[in-house]
């Protein structure tokens, strides 16, 4: 074999330059993804860890024994810096009449208690809203990155067989680069979609499990206003 044969340049900066248009086009398409990819699931991390330590401090501060009516204006106050149990929590604001003048003893109204459960069903579907937004995009990048990788890999393919065809010569200078442009873009759909896949999960299971947290809060504080209005009857 002629050493000439071998001596083929296959570095990556290379392979994508010679590309052909419609592989470059998936190889710059996936690298896109990949990115976009990993800024949601860095944001996704923070915003997670954010969500539960709030989410702590206010369930530490509901159950430390002050009266709803306290708790609600600590609420109020903190609202713009504080989580989803937060918000969930002061969804009480529905459960609470006015005080007539002079008076701090709540004051509930008729049907309040449904009043109050429709409103942190709201309160709970919006907050599993805010932390679900972005991942459809993880889940497309994990379900269709191999594919549009496989499209780059069978394009890569063509092109080195029409090489082949158009040089008449099958040694490895003609052949090589068409297919690893072709494993190159195989590889780049994995490296998008594993990673993609991997961090929807996760992060699905920690909605789900914060959606939990705040049903069961709800669940609890709709059992402690019904005692609530038990006793003011």
């Amino acid at each position: 074999m002629n050493p000439s044969d071998v001596a083929v340049d296959l570095s990556i900066f290379h392979l994508f330059m010679n590309a052909h248009f419609v592989v470059k086009l998936v190889i710059i398409g996936l690298i896109l993804a990949s990115v976009w990819s990993w800024a949601i699931i860095f944001e996704k991390f923070f915003l997670f860890a954010k969500t539960r330590k709030e989410a702590d401090k206010f369930e530490q501060v509901f159950w430390s024994g002050q009266s709803l009516d306290e708790l609600y204006q600590l609420g109020a106050a903190a609202e713009h810096r504080h989580g989803g149990a937060v918000r969930g929590g002061d969804a009480r604001v529905e459960a609470l009449d006015r005080r007539e003048s002079g008076d701090r003893a709540l004051k509930p109204m008729p049907g309040v208690q449904h009043r109050v459960e429709k409103v942190m069903d709201v309160t709970i579907g919006r907050e599993v809203e805010r932390l679900e937004r972005r991942l459809t995009f993880l889940a497309t990048v994990g379900s269709t990155a191999p594919f549009v990788g496989l499209f780059g890999t069978v394009w890569g393919i063509m092109t080195s067989f029409q090489a082949i065809a158009t040089s008449k010569n099958t040694s490895l200078a003609v052949v090589a680069p068409g297919i690893a442009e072709a494993l190159f873009a195989t590889a780049l759909g994995l490296l998008a979609a594993i990673p993609a896949v991997i961090f929807y999960n996760k992060f699905n299971s920690e909605v789900a499990r914060h959606a939990a947290r705040l049903e069961g809060f709800a669940d609890e504080f709709s059992a402690i206003l019904s005692r609530q209005i038990d006793k003011t009857t």
